[in-house]
């Protein structure tokens, strides 16, 4: 599918998705779609940089609590407005991911070795935060509630609806012009091949670092949303392993590497997990058994993802028998 056919098929499934609040009555269900644009763009969020760069992190909770936290302590010690704090939010996740970057692509790190050093800084950052004041150390932080749209706050659903919806899109057009530029080219190149890609002259370093800013940027802006949609931190929660699981999960189910993945992991991964609650009730630490048992089915039998099943072989086939059947007709 060529580039402009990807981004009017974005247009439109976005399109779609917005009718939600006019069409969707109850506020729970609406809150299943908040939930999954935000895992959409977690996921998307992740895919920058493993899924086109080739670069698995598994500490991108480093990046969601550094948003979470910047918006939650501006807000509650220094009365900033939460509007602002969100992009502060962002700014200083995208500081703390090129620090990260720069401390592991500068020395070469790569495959386990970079993962597992992210996995590092995450719980460093969770151990700081556990530890500090301004953070409510491990009693947490309570964002105080002021049902107003100037304080990033809603009387309903709606309004955040429209927040993760505007920040999802951004984050799924940022990854449409990364396919269709030549950083894209080149963070493929090196996510093939890192060595051939140097050799054609490609600055592997610069590229990894745009990738990880980009991608803990987007990451930044889902803490942002967290901290003011739950109204609550705690360092367990803004740096706890289950944001980096999800933020992993989330592409790897719907397809590493492509623009749809993301959006169609999440879909499923929330879909499976509301039915799960549904079915057998909120047992505490289900939802990580569920996420690994995915997480080994998808590696061990679709490790392209939903998205790479429309690239299997019987798809083709049928694909092929409508259209040569549609011609015959026309004939």
């Amino acid at each position: 599918m060529s580039g402009m056919k990807k981004l009017a098929l974005l247009v439109l499934i976005f399109a779609l998705i917005a009718t939600a609040p006019f069409l969707i009555r109850s506020e729970s269900w609406l809150n299943l779609v908040i939930t999954t644009l935000y895992a959409a763009l977690l996921g998307q969020a992740w895919n920058i940089l493993g899924g086109y760069g080739g670069q698995f992190s598994f500490g991108h909770a480093a990046y969601f609590g550094t948003g979470a936290y910047t918006v939650a302590t501006l807000q509650v010690h220094l009365d900033v407005n939460p509007w602002f704090g969100l992009l502060l939010g962002g700014l200083a996740a995208t500081a703390v991911a090129a620090f990260i970057g720069f401390s592991t692509f500068r020395y070469g790190l790569r495959g386990s070795y970079f993962a597992l050093v992210t996995l590092a800084f995450a719980e460093v950052l969770r151990i700081l935060a556990n530890t500090v004041w301004f953070t409510g150390a491990g009693v947490g932080l309570l964002i105080p509630l002021e049902r107003s749209a100037e304080n990033f706050q809603f009387p309903g659903k709606a309004g955040f609806f429209w927040v993760v919806w505007a920040m999802t899109l951004a984050a799924f057009l940022a990854v449409w012009l990364i396919g269709n530029s030549r950083f894209g080219a080149q963070l493929m190149a090196v996510r093939d091949n890192e060595d051939a890609a140097r050799a054609l002259g490609v600055d592997a370093f610069r590229v990894k670092m745009g990738a990880i800013m980009l991608s803990g940027f987007f990451t930044g802006l889902a803490g942002v949303f967290y901290a003011q949609y739950y109204l609550y931190l705690d360092p367990h929660i803004a740096y706890g392993a289950a944001i980096s699981i999800e933020s992993l999960l989330v592409p790897i189910i719907g397809g590493m590497g492509t623009l749809f993945g993301p959006l169609l992991g999440a879909v499923a991964l929330h879909s499976i997990s509301e039915f799960t609650r549904h079915l057998i009730g909120d047992v505490p630490g289900i939802s990580l058994v569920l996420y690994g048992v995915l997480l080994v089915v998808m590696v061990m039998f679709m490790p392209r993802g939903l998205a790479g099943l429309a690239l299997r072989r019987p798809w083709r086939r049928l694909a092929g028998a409508t259209v040569k059947a549609a011609e015959v007709g026309h004939a």
